[in-house]
């Protein structure tokens, strides 16, 4: 796959990037907007990133997206009495390496929460994570993740994967014509491209949706023939794909080639400009996708502060795309998080679990439209079940429906 920001790849390769609100070597001490501030709390977030790997199609906006808005924030004087600093290292989707950067992070950088990223090294994290008693908010939108009782320092803040195939079900059977539809799976065989597929057929059976067939196709693959050639002797009316950019890419041009008449819907993984980028307008037309957050070029309350940082980097809505905004907007709420955290404890340094418990006191968390609002408590630290669905017309994304969750 291709890294198409190579200024952010060659800013992250070897070495911790680091992004800091007014912080300076002196302990308490913050400088905002070049005035020091003595008594600031340091609070240090921990970043793990795709940038080189399997997903740095999409991992790479999303990095951005985060890194964009601590500096962002330090711009606007960040948050009072706080000095919130984001150190962050490319793992390049190996699980050995994640969790030597994590131990990194903890042991020697200090951090009191870390935005994650992959299925895999999520799930092989969260024991540690809640051992370390450290706040996790993850880029993989993983079912496991949950489970309070087995995660209880990880949090989703946008629909978990199960949750938007479910919704694409509940979608599928509310507009279906005709018989009874079927649905085939299209998937990798890593942790994050397994995740939601029991539960999606276990949906299906449910509302009587029948799930035709199964196929695997690498998170890398620049071919994808003869799965898609087996899919097509099954005739599904419709097929879910979970990958990134580049594999659903590959589908939807071998599909053209083949004349599969399917109807594909990807997760929110597999949607965003990069898919239409890679195969053109015509063969993206009418492709289906979850959009869990913004298109950065919709008008909505959310994008005005995207767009003054953008300004200020004399750069406009066009350098950017959803996935950066994905990005964004989970460093806000972590940031959010972090602001509560401080205001109930106004005194000493600020703990993993105290972060913890201010994360827990947001309620219906307003995003300004960049994503659904999230709200968490001490029982449930799933943000929200509610997605909504997107489609490709005249080479651009189109908002389908509005955020709703398959329970509606």
């Amino acid at each position: 796959m291709k890294i198409n920001n190579s200024k952010l790849l060659g800013m992250l390769i070897g070495g911790m990037s680091v992004f800091m609100l007014g912080a300076c070597a002196e302990e308490n001490v913050a400088e905002v907007n070049g005035e020091v501030v003595e008594g600031a709390r340091t609070v240090v977030v921990g970043g793990l990133y795709d940038i080189t790997g399997a997903t740095g199609d999409v991992g790479t906006p999303y990095t951005e997206g985060e890194q964009a808005y601590f500096k962002y924030l330090t711009s606007k004087g960040g948050v009072e009495g706080l000095n919130i600093e984001l150190t962050g290292k490319d793992y390049a989707y190996e699980i050995p390496e994640a969790q030597k950067i994590y131990q990194e992070l903890r042991d020697k950088e200090k951090v009191s929460a870390v935005l994650g990223w992959g299925t895999g090294d999520t799930e092989a994290l969260r024991q540690q994570v809640a051992n370390d008693k450290l706040p996790y908010f993850s880029a993989s939108y993983s079912e496991n993740l949950k489970n309070i009782e087995e995660s209880p320092y990880n949090f989703l803040v946008a629909a978990s994967y199960s949750d938007q195939g479910r919704s694409v079900l509940k979608w599928i059977q509310d507009n279906h014509e005709g018989d009874n539809p079927t649905v085939a799976l299209l998937y990798n065989d890593t942790a994050f491209g397994r995740s939601p597929i029991e539960d999606i057929k276990a949906y299906a059976a449910e509302l009587g949706i029948k799930v035709v067939d199964e196929q695997v196709i690498d998170v890398q693959a620049t071919e994808a023939q003869s799965q898609l050639l087996n899919m097509k002797k099954k005739n599904p009316d419709y097929a879910i794909i979970q990958e990134t950019w580049g594999a659903t890419a590959t589908i939807l041009r071998d599909s053209k080639t083949l004349g599969i008449e399917t109807q594909f819907i990807g997760l929110n993984w597999a949607s965003g400009e990069g898919v239409i980028s890679i195969v053109g307008d015509e063969i993206a037309e009418g492709y289906m996708g979850i959009l869990s957050h913004a298109m950065p070029y919709e008008d909505l309350p959310g994008m005005v502060e995207v767009i003054e940082y953008l300004d200020s980097e004399g750069k406009s809505i066009n350098d950017i795309d959803q996935k950066f905004i994905q990005g964004w907007t989970t460093a806000k709420i972590l940031v959010a998080g972090i602001e509560e955290a401080g205001k109930q404890h106004p005194e000493g340094d600020l703990t993993g679990e105290e972060i913890r418990i201010g994360i827990e006191s947001l309620k219906d968390l307003d995003l300004g439209g960049l994503g659904a609002p999230v709200s968490f408590s001490a029982e449930n630290h799933t943000g929200t079940e509610q997605t909504r669905l997107g489609i490709v017309k005249d080479g651009k994304w189109e908002q389908l429906t509005e955020y709703f969750s398959h329970k509606d």
